[in-house]
């Protein structure tokens, strides 16, 4: 069995060539957490069971390339994948298919990369796709068809869209740098802007500098800059939203208008998807399915962010379906590689 630079992480596996249960692996890789779970083949004559049957989870820390480098992305996803066959008892010999769904996946060229080192892991009759993010998040709303749009908006955002002749488009997702605002890194450093400017007189007065301040145990503004340039990760940024949420659901101006902004860039990267590839068709009002996906669109709070960007997509698209996954991105991922695999048997 070949292996990669991280030999020691594969020496769970005996000499001894896995038999039985063919299994697939999909892993959904993200700026802040990356998950695999292993699942078995099931046969393409079956419906799709409910529950489907998963063998094993696997989670771990950030995969983005851009975020933490890519010795680092490959070794956690690395990792990731071989716990989840420990996990399921399986090993390398017995996986027929890979769906590795990362974020910072953005060009062919990324795409080449991973799938060349890739190569160096497994068996050479093992199935391999790589794809952004994105594209399990779709999947795990539409149980494994790629087909209408997604959004995703956690630490970071992007929109992505797909028709069922195989065309795809996608908005945002560049990063905080080039303007994904909507991201719960760009809503939490909207806030610590909005403190900023407030505490030397450019800004309004906002209830953003206690809160923010108290949440963070500093005394001063003055303190907010060694904090955030220590360590300016997008995930520690991130993790602020929920401050900024309570404050604007306590009334402050400044943190409504951050969230408020937030909800048009996530509505605007989700119209220009659905524009391009005319998702509603000729008369907008075509049925079409929204995926919504990421900690920034949850429904648990008064402020619900997610429920404001439906209603301004819904006003120039009603033919939109907002769909809430009942499975987690990564099991959409190892539906891609299910669906890619049994096709091309």
């Amino acid at each position: 069995m070949k292996r990669y630079r991280n030999g020691e992480i594969w020496d769970f596996e005996t000499a001894e060539e896995s038999g039985g249960r063919e299994v697939i692996l999909g892993l959904d890789g993200g700026t802040t957490s990356t998950v695999c779970i292993c699942m078995p083949v099931i046969s393409m004559s079956d419906s799709l069971p409910d529950p489907l049957p998963v063998l094993a989870r696997a989670a771990a820390g950030c995969s983005n390339h851009n975020s933490v480098g890519e010795d680092a992305a490959r070794e956690t996803i690395e990792k990731v994948m071989a716990d989840a066959l420990l996990k399921s008892g399986s090993n390398r010999s017995a996986v027929r298919a890979v769906c590795l769904a990362v974020s910072g996946v953005n060009h062919p060229t990324d795409q080449q990369r991973i799938l060349n080192w890739l190569r160096d892991i497994f068996p050479g009759n093992v199935r391999l796709y790589v794809h952004n993010d994105a594209l399990a998040a779709l999947a795990s709303g539409t149980m494994g068809k790629l087909h209408g749009c997604v959004l995703i908006a956690g630490t970071g955002t992007i929109a992505y869209g797909f028709t069922e002749d195989g065309r795809d488009a996608r908005a945002a997702g560049a990063g905080p740098i080039l303007g994904d605002w909507g991201s719960g890194y760009g809503i939490a450093a909207q806030a610590l802007t909005a403190v900023i400017r407030a505490y030397d007189g450019r800004g309004p007065d906002t209830m953003l500098t206690s809160n923010i301040l108290s949440t963070l145990e500093l005394s001063s503004p003055d303190e907010l800059i060694g904090w955030t340039y220590v360590d300016p990760s997008w995930a520690r940024i991130a993790a602020l939203v929920p401050v900024v949420v309570s404050c604007a659901e306590a009334g402050d101006e400044v943190a409504n208008k951050i969230l408020q902004d937030s909800v048009e860039e996530l509505a605007l990267s989700v119209k220009a998807v659905v524009q391009r590839l005319s998702l509603s068709g000729e008369d907008g009002k075509h049925s079409f399915p929204l995926v919504m996906v990421g900690g920034v669109l949850e429904a648990n709070r008064r402020w619900d962010i997610g429920r404001e960007v439906v209603k301004c997509i819904l006003r120039d698209y009603p033919g939109a379906v907002p769909i809430r996954p009942k499975v987690e991105p990564a099991v959409g991922a190892a539906l891609l590689a299910w669906n890619s695999f049994m096709n091309a048997r």
